[in-house]
């Protein structure tokens, strides 16, 4: 049975509703219940108007137009979409006759719950980008198959742009997996009551993300301090070691915008408070930073240990993540401890009420959110019990709450937000969050990943996004390779949405074995811009001055991605759509509207590739040589070089990006 309910249009057969809704701009909502009820839940979506639609009902069949997207059901309950040419998207692979497979199969579990499998029809040439943060060489997924699960450095935001000119969210925060294969595209669950995509036609991917931002939030306005140079290290031990470090910089004459105190500065995880025996005075400190022009961020786990001072109160007001089998030991680093419950609204308020007694009421406005999958010891999904559900059916919510308790509570006191967060979901840039790419390794094949991944969070709707310069894992200033490495990976990241050095370096420090509080934890060495002899200093400064020269620019670009959507980050089809070439580079990006960057990612290279897309011409920085589109060169870079190209019809001057 096809009918039409309250501007929907809906079938209904042997209990199974199927209920198709105009969303958005050019946006169709699906959503469907094998026990013919739909939850209601919105999941990464927001409140929308109803747009004006077009339904029609045959005796076969219905169709819904939204726009320049169409939405046909069979009698067979076989869905398939359409552009306003009526071309092929999209169609739901039903199999039946004899093999009798369909679409859309939901295998009963216990407690009314279901294992989802959602099959596509394949386009083998159709290229797909998006899905969050994958650690490996590919910026097309088409052909690959990925586990919809956060991990450190493995961020699922199930959102992807298509080349044939749709986009497309899987609107479901259940741990699942995902196959972008030649025969089939496959989506799975491994537990819901219910199935809900929302599918979005355009005919450029600007038009596609524009209409997908704004089904799941912009990202705010980002606050002018983000744009500059940003200072961290695991970790400075103490109040004065992050003050001598700060001095240091305004004594050479460098601006430094955020410098981050880092974990384990606190007595126990979960008191959510300085150590008073290493930070005596937080006040003083965070005002003698601001004088010299620099803010305090520090990093908040989500992490409870049962000596903290917050653990009773937690445990018995049900604010804790709790395992349905066995005791409730969720991670152990120093301590063993468990993880708060930021899905719960109450507990998301009970952090953000310590937090601000004992951070924001001391003068501090930045927060690093780190362990935001969160990192269990042992990812045993359907063991771990949240307020919104089991954590195989909402575990990927996890870190967009993390972020909403403290762009609430920030919001509430009328600052402006940015949080830099381990991991991230569909929705979470609304929530001012600045994801980067966890404990990476310090090698040019893990450069070469964050290259890629960057650009598909930007093409997920996750257009803040930064890595650690050099990798996080251990690498040693001292070492020639490890310099050359670093200098190549400082000269890309000065054209990401944050500049931010970070990072476990050589040598090894262990903690005291006397101490207590926040010295029970070890660090690394100096990661600081002269920790990596005078070449490597050099190239930092003059990057660095750049990158304040430039702040004009990023801010456009950053008020372009709160105003519409527009990540300053993306790959060059974004700008380019009718350039099939620009389809297939993934080593290159703009951005902002003006600025190619072709990135040095392999170890002792001095020259490069560079493909410059058709539709205008552009200038070379390094020696203002103007070149047509549409064609492919070798340029040459010399270790303090990075090849940049600007738009010949923008109004940049290419001697003003020269360092």
């Amino acid at each position: 049975m096809i009918y039409e309910k309250n501007g929907a249009l809906v079938r209904f057969f042997n209990s199974e509703l199927v209920q198709i809704e105009p969303f958005g701009k050019n946006g169709i909502r699906v959503r469907c219940s094998p026990n013919g009820r739909l939850s209601g839940e919105m999941r990464a979506l927001l409140e929308l108007p109803t747009p004006s639609t077009q339904i029609t009902v045959g005796e076969d069949f219905g169709e819904l137009v939204n726009g320049k997207v169409r939405a046909r059901v069979d009698k067979n309950g076989m869905l398939s979409f359409y552009n306003q040419r009526g071309e092929a998207l999209l169609t739901e692979a039903l199999r039946l006759n004899p093999l009798k497979r369909p679409a859309r199969m939901f295998k009963p579990q216990l407690l009314g719950k279901y294992e989802l499998t959602m099959s596509f029809e394949s386009d083998p040439e159709e290229k797909i980008f998006g899905m969050g943060q994958y650690q490996y060489e590919f910026l097309n997924l088409k052909g690959c198959t990925l586990e919809m699960a956060h991990r450190n450095s493995q961020a699922s935001v199930p959102f992807y742009i298509s080349s044939l000119g749709y986009g497309f969210l899987w609107n479901l925060p259940a741990i699942g997996e995902v196959s972008f294969s030649r025969n089939i595209t496959q989506f799975k669950a491994m537990q819901t009551d219910e199935l809900d995509y929302l599918i979005i036609a355009g005919d450029t991917p600007a038009e596609i993300m524009e209409a997908y931002m704004e089904a799941v939030g912009r990202a705010p306005r980002m606050p002018e301090l983000a744009m500059g140079f940003w200072q961290s290290k695991l970790r400075y031990q103490t109040q004065d070691e992050l003050l001598s470090v700060a001095r240091k910089y305004k004594e050479i004459g460098v601006p430094l915008s955020v410098i981050v105190c880092d974990f384990f500065h606190w007595p126990h995880q979960g008191d959510f408070r300085f150590d008073y025996d290493y930070w005596p005075e937080p006040e003083k400190m965070t005002a003698e930073l601001a004088k010299m022009g620099t803010e305090l961020m520090v990093s908040v786990w989500p992490t409870i240990e049962f000596g903290s001072e917050n653990y009773k109160e937690m445990l018995e007001r049900g604010l804790l993540i709790r395992n349905d089998r066995g005791p409730s030991n969720h991670t152990e680093f120093v301590h063993p401890a468990v993880f708060y419950d930021a899905t719960n609204p109450e507990a998301r308020e009970f952090v953000w009420e310590v937090v601000k007694r004992n951070y924001y009421d001391k003068g501090i406005r930045l927060f690093w959110l780190d362990e935001a999958e969160p990192e269990f010891m042992l990812y045993d999904y359907d063991n771990h019990r949240y307020y919104e559900g089991n954590c195989a059916e909402v575990g990927n919510i996890y870190p967009l709450r993390y972020a909403q308790g403290f762009y609430d509570g920030l919001k509430a006191q009328g600052e402006e937000v940015i949080s830099l967060v381990r991991c991230a979901w569909a929705g979470s840039a609304r929530y001012g969050a600045l994801v980067w790419s966890g404990d990476i390794l310090p090698t040019y094949e893990a450069f070469r990943c964050q290259i890629r991944a960057g650009l598909n969070m930007a093409m997920s709707g996750i257009p803040w996004w930064t890595t650690d310069i050099g990798g996080f894992d251990y690498g040693d200033p001292d070492d020639p390779d490890y310099r050359e490495l670093t200098i190549r990976w400082f000269e890309y990241a000065t054209f990401c949405p944050v500049l931010r050095m970070h990072g476990y370096q050589a040598p090894y420090i262990p903690a005291d074995e006397e101490a207590k509080g926040g010295g029970q934890c070890y660090t690394g060495g100096p990661n600081e811009i002269w920790s990596y002899g005078d070449e490597a200093f050099d190239i930092f400064k003059r990057l660095i001055a750049l990158r304040e020269r430039m702040k004009p620019y990023i801010k456009s670009a950053m008020d372009k991605a709160h105003e519409v959507g527009t990540p300053p980050m993306r790959p060059l089809f974004y700008d380019f759509p009718s350039d099939k070439r620009a389809w297939e580079i993934e080593d290159e990006y703009m951005f902002g509207d003006a600025i190619l960057v072709a990135p040095i990612s392999y170890k002792g290279a001095t020259e490069r590739e560079v493909y410059l897309p058709n539709g205008c011409d552009w200038i070379c920085v390094s020696n203002g040589e103007r070149l047509a589109g549409g064609q492919a060169i070798t340029v040459s870079a010399k270790l303090d070089q990075i090849p940049l190209y600007i738009r010949a019809d923008s109004k940049l001057d290419y001697k003003e990006l020269q360092y």
